[in-house]
């Protein structure tokens, strides 16, 4: 069984976790602090509870403990896209592209990204 979507305070503890590594408590509250004004033990609750969701796996072995994201950040956005698609979008993939370019506007280089996917996509299912 998959663990539970993650709040928005977990996916960006989880970003840092997929950016750095293994982690600290202290690693993972540093990070954040330089985006935000956040408590050491504001991250160091949400680790526990991350661990008791299954969300992150920590090791206990060293005197401070490590944190590890459970799943790979392309399963957890797989998983969080998926709940989107569904719930937002009816399941149309062209609505929820549109909307996202509409609402954010991709970069050159992101549409050149776009234009090979498309691409690779089209020779897939081509004759």
């Amino acid at each position: 069984m998959p663990p539970p979507r993650p709040t928005d305070a977990e996916l960006s503890i989880l970003r840092v976790l997929w950016s750095t590594g293994p982690a600290t408590v202290r690693t993972v509250f540093e990070a954040l602090q330089a985006e935000r004004a956040v408590n050491y033990t504001t991250v160091l609750k949400l680790l526990q509870i991350m661990t008791d969701k299954g969300l992150v796996t920590r090791d206990e072995s060293a005197r401070s403990h490590v944190y590890v994201p459970a799943q790979a950040e392309a399963e957890t956005q797989g998983s969080l896209v998926r709940d989107l698609l569904d719930k937002a979008f009816a399941g149309s993939t062209s609505r929820l592209v549109m909307r996202a370019l509409e609402e954010r506007p991709a970069s050159a280089d992101e549409l050149a990204q776009l234009r090979a996917l498309l691409a690779r996509l089209e020779r897939k299912d081509g004759p």
